[in-house]
């Protein structure tokens, strides 16, 4: 088939977002790495789920290098037709396939001097792998019907919601390039797994989405957090942000109430809550302690979560559970492990 040209704009520059929000110490430590690595040149991989955020952590990268002030260029290799993906990232001469009347550059050229993000780079086809992996070990390529040699000055930024080992051995991501693009490789946490970032970051949409739709949405109902915190959000921060930006539409106060959120994250919440079964003669005490252990299971053992979700304070918490030692076999109550 043959490619035909597409319009040759220069990417459209949009203001830098601030730092990923980064309150679990899981976030702590991309963030960390991403600080640690964005001011050399190096390569950098992102891995991680699809809407976990690579995007916004490869700006992040841009924004806090040497290059900020260069472009920043992102191509997402899923979303093009393989045939046109050629002249996409190299380029084209004027009369190089049907309908190129003009030269135009490629993202690579658009990008000189900056950053371009490669997302979803398992998708890219394997012919057109070799050639990028001659990009980034030579830092130059030839556009489509030319035979003129581009030199190129680019930091690469790829990104895969794949594993890369299970790509390079179903053959979709060659195994050379993988190595040369896992100079410096940072993984995303999945939205689950990194629950404490969820006030900031359901804040930060709540002022974006209040802003743009004209409303004074403020705050989340305390039901309506317990939702969002009980939800798994198989679809991370991109499907957090579409359930504020509905939410927000809905509210016509300062509040998101549970009324507010989509039937499916508040059905597949209240189906997710443990039961906690109570028996006839048990004591009250025995119910407290029940009820702490089986909140401290569903936090994954983070005391401030649980003393949140308890309505007590954290002191509380470890008094109770202090009180418990010795009575409930196998649980400790040693200091918080470093939450997910």
């Amino acid at each position: 088939m043959t490619p035909t040209a597409t319009a040759g704009a220069a990417p459209r520059e949009r203001p830098f977002a601030a730092a990923p929000v980064a309150e679990s110490a899981a976030m702590r430590e991309v963030l960390q790495l991403a600080d640690d690595v964005a001011p050399t040149p190096t390569t950098v991989l992102l891995l991680g789920e699809s809407g976990s955020g690579k995007e916004i952590l490869a700006r992040h990268l841009h924004g806090a290098s040497q290059r900020a002030a260069g472009p920043w260029v992102a191509v997402n290799c899923a979303a093009l037709p393989a045939e046109l993906l050629e002249s996409e990232l190299f380029g084209h001469e004027r009369g190089a396939f049907t309908g190129a009347t003009e030269r135009r550059a490629g993202r690579f050229e658009q990008a000189s001097g900056g950053t371009l993000l490669l997302d979803e780079i398992s998708e890219l086809p394997l012919a057109l792998q070799a050639k990028l992996l001659r990009v980034l070990q030579e830092r130059e390529f030839e556009p489509v019907g030319s035979e003129r040699t581009e030199s190129v000055d680019v930091r690469v930024i790829a990104a895969t919601n794949a594993v890369p080992s299970e790509a390079v051995k179903s053959g979709k991501l060659r195994e050379d390039l993988y190595y040369r693009l896992n100079v410096f490789e940072i993984e995303l946490p999945p939205l689950r797994n990194r629950k404490d970032d969820l006030p900031l970051l359901i804040q930060s949409f709540l002022a974006e989405f209040s802003a743009r739709n004209g409303k004074s949405v403020t705050a989340i109902d305390p039901a309506a957090m317990r939702i969002l915190d009980a939800y798994h959000w198989p679809g991370n921060v991109r499907e957090l942000r579409n359930v504020i930006e509905r939410a927000v539409i809905l509210s016509s106060g300062e509040f998101v109430e549970p009324k507010h959120l989509p039937p499916l994250v508040v059905d597949a919440s209240d189906s997710s809550k443990p039961v906690m079964s109570l028996q006839p003669g048990m004591t009250v005490d025995e119910a407290e302690q029940r009820l702490i252990l089986m909140t401290l299971e569903h936090t994954r053992d983070n005391k401030t979560r649980a003393a949140d979700i308890l309505g007590i304070s954290l002191k509380t918490l470890h008094n109770k559970l202090n009180k418990f030692r010795g009575r409930v076999p196998g649980k400790s109550t040693d200091d918080d492990p470093t939450p997910e």
